[in-house]
């Protein structure tokens, strides 16, 4: 779990740190549409969203509230995977060492026991 929670640390402070260089350097507006305009840049905001999204099912199956599931998916579409390293983060932290409550989350008691 050690490399988990710093590869995690990484990816967040990274994140961070490049959303925030977009923010004071770049034009969203100007530089989306640049982007928009490249068949490359297309597939890649293409493949983003589709990590996005399998990523948010899995935010989706293991979350017990469908409430706090939403809000997160929310911020994953919003703020990428930066918010993918702060739930990995809090998924590490909540599990407590135990890689099957990491996956399954809220679902990892029904799951075992039907198994």
């Amino acid at each position: 779990m050690r490399l988990a929670k710093i590869a995690a640390w990484i990816g967040a402070i990274a994140m961070a740190a490049v959303i925030f260089n977009g923010f004071v350097n770049g034009n969203f507006g100007q530089d989306g549409g640049e982007l928009l305009q490249n068949p490359w840049g297309i597939v890649s905001l293409v493949d983003l969203y589709v990590g996005f999204i399998l990523f948010s099912l899995w935010i989706g199956f293991r979350e017990a509230h469908p409430a706090a599931a939403a809000v997160w998916i929310v911020f994953m579409m919003v703020l990428g995977f930066f918010t993918a390293s702060v739930y990995i983060l809090a998924a590490l932290h909540y599990s407590r060492g135990d890689w099957l409550t990491f996956f399954l989350g809220a679902k990892k008691d029904s799951l075992v026991k039907n198994a």
